[in-house]
């Protein structure tokens, strides 16, 4: 009894040594391909080789198409009065992150795969990555209107999600963006708060 004991510690703290916020390397910020041939070859993808995962230098380079800093306080993308309101979370094997964008760091959120819970398609496990855009409240200048908020977030979402599909043209990755996503349940998973709104949900990975 008394070894099966330590050895149920002993896999728990290795565990917990394993699943810890992740350093990501610098983004590379040159080469891929022309733009045009991203457009000519973007597309969406439903279907994952689920064997195959990311790098943390593609993660990386990934995160900083989509949402990174280019220039002091700006984006990649642009939002409504330069709120950047837009959060990406990170749904890996290892676990659920939040990207600083500013330290480039996933900070783990919760210590399981979450991917599957991030969307209702058979295919979303399968996906290397998950991301799921969470709108902060809080930085947005609604002054409570809730149509305005949602119109406003969802233009940045998608923002955020074409420049994710046209990195993904240029890698030879695959992606589909999502909004079929169970929100209430996830945000609770994810430990949002009330003043975070899950907006739309992007898988990417290699494409079977």
């Amino acid at each position: 009894m008394k070894k099966l004991l330590v050895c149920l510690l002993a896999i728990g703290f290795s565990f917990s040594l394993l699943a810890q916020d992740i350093e990501l390397p610098a983004p590379k910020k040159t080469g891929g391909k022309p733009l045009m041939e991203c457009l000519n070859e973007r597309k969406s993808t439903k279907g994952f080789d689920s064997s195959k995962q990311l790098t943390n230098q593609q993660i990386s380079n990934l995160l900083w198409a989509a949402w990174g800093y280019n220039r002091d306080d700006k984006r990649t993308a642009p939002s409504s009065r330069n709120k950047q309101e837009i959060d990406i979370y990170v749904a890996l094997k290892s676990g659920m992150y939040l990207w600083d964008a500013k330290s480039n760091v996933l900070k783990l959120i919760v210590a399981k795969d979450l991917r599957k819970e991030t969307g209702k398609q058979p295919f979303v496990e399968d996906a290397a990555v998950n991301l799921v855009y969470v709108c902060n409240i809080t930085r947005c200048d609604t002054k409570g209107d809730t149509q305005k908020l949602t119109e406003a977030t969802y233009a940045n979402a998608g923002f955020i999600a074409q420049n994710v599909y046209l990195f993904c043209a240029s890698e030879g990755l695959g992606t589909v963006i999502r909004g079929y996503v169970p929100k209430d349940e996830l945000a609770k998973t994810m430990k949002l708060t009330n003043d975070q709104l899950i907006v739309l949900a992007q898988s990417v990975g290699y494409g079977k």
